[in-house]
C-alpha cells in the first residue's frame, strides 16, 4: 500500500476521533506521573538542541531533521505548556514566548540546509 493513502486514511480517522475526546474528557484530570513526563519532554528538547548543534558544526546533513524534530517538540511544548497552565498562564506564556522563537530558529536553520536542486519527478 502507498504510503500516501495510509498517511490520508490515518488523517481521516482522526478527525471523527477528536470529536470523541472532545465531547468524553473531563475538563480537569489529575495525571499519574505528571513531573515525570514533563521532566522528561524537556530532556528530549535538551537532547534535541544539543545534538542539533552537534550535527550543524560537524556538517552533517541530518542536522536538518534533528533541527525539525526539535522544532516540533517546542512547538509541542509551548501548546501544552499555555493549555494547562491553570493558574500558571503567565509563566506558560513567557516559556512558549521563548520555546515558539526557538523553535522558528530551528525551522530557519534546517531550511538553509535543505539541498536546493529540482527534485527528479518535476
Amino acid at each position: 500500500m502507498r504510503k500516501d493513502v495510509i498517511m490520508l486514511a490515518a488523517g481521516t480517522c482522526m478527525l471523527p476521533w477528536m470529536v470523541v475526546l472532545w465531547t468524553s474528557l473531563p475538563e480537569v484530570y489529575a495525571a499519574q506521573h505528571w513531573r515525570l513526563a514533563w521532566v522528561g519532554f524537556d530532556a528530549l528538547e535538551a537532547f534535541g538542541l544539543l545534538a542539533t548543534a552537534w550535527l550543524f558544526r560537524r556538517g552533517d546533513a541530518r542536522a536538518s531533521f534533528a533541527a525539525i524534530g526539535t522544532a516540533t517538540l517546542l512547538v509541542v511544548d509551548a501548546w501544552f505548556d499555555v493549555t494547562t497552565a491553570g493558574d500558571d498562564v503567565v509563566l506558560s506564556l513567557l516559556l512558549a514566548s521563548v520555546e515558539l522563537p526557538l523553535a522558528a530558529v530551528c525551522v530557519a536553520a534546517a531550511w538553509q540546509r535543505l539541498p536546493r536542486r529540482v527534485p527528479s519527478y518535476v
